[in-house]
């Protein structure tokens, strides 16, 4: 895997036009990120990303911007390093026609595997373990992460608070593409990224989601996580 600085990378965001991949291209843009946006139709992705951009651009304090829109296929195949912000319901078949495209690249999976009945959020099962090792199975050629479970798609979409608070969780078998995870999470300000464990330690970091969710309910709060003593 070659080595290039995070701030270098052209960064994909598949499922950009929802909360959570939107929220995210529209920080990491501000803050000088080359991005690809992608979703199912590559119109609707072109027209979120000139909204994204133009939100960016108006917090970025002169940062030059830049935030494109297309297919996933497309964006996959462009970008240096893949977000994977689809939702649960339609990962697996996302990503199973992306292996060739992303072949090679750091892949950040963010997705949770989250339903809701009358008792609130619960944790749905997946059959490898988790998203991210679902994600991992169905890409062998890319390295895998699992990051950004649990920002609030509302914080990060609200440029009106021009820094955050919380730090990033990040998991994965090669160090190189953890170390790059976290070095893009800490390019959103006021954020860290941690690295919490090996691949197979994916499920605990995405079902702490469910927990966020419920801190949320109950105290009307958008909840993240801080990492104390490192």
């Amino acid at each position: 895997m070659a080595e290039r600085a995070v701030e270098d990378l052209v960064v994909g965001v598949l499922g950009g036009t929802g909360p959570q991949g939107r929220g995210l291209a529209v920080r990491l843009a501000a803050a000088g990120q080359r991005i690809l946006l992608g979703s199912r139709e590559a119109e609707r992705a072109s027209e979120v990303a000139a909204e994204v951009a133009g939100r960016a651009a108006a917090a970025a304090g002169g940062v030059e911007v830049s935030v494109q829109g297309g297919s996933n296929v497309d964006v996959a195949g462009a970008a240096d390093l893949v977000i994977i912000a689809v939702p649960f319901a339609g990962h697996a078949a996302t990503l199973a026609d992306l292996a060739t495209p992303l072949a090679g690249k750091v892949v950040i999976d963010c997705v949770v595997p989250m339903g809701f009945d009358e008792l609130g959020a619960y944790v749905l099962d997946v059959e490898e373990g988790s998203v991210t090792q679902q994600a991992a199975a169905l890409l062998p050629d890319s390295h895998v992460v699992g990051a950004f479970h649990h920002l609030s798609a509302v914080l990060l979409e609200d440029l009106s608070r021009p820094t955050l608070d919380g730090d990033v969780m990040v998991v994965g078998d090669v160090r190189e593409a953890t170390d790059l995870a976290q070095a893009l999470a800490g390019r959103l300000p006021g954020m860290r990224g941690v690295y919490a464990g090996r691949l197979r330690n994916a499920r605990q970091v995405e079902a702490l989601t469910i927990n966020l969710v419920s801190v949320n309910r109950r105290y009307k709060v958008h909840a993240g996580v801080r990492v104390t003593d490192v």
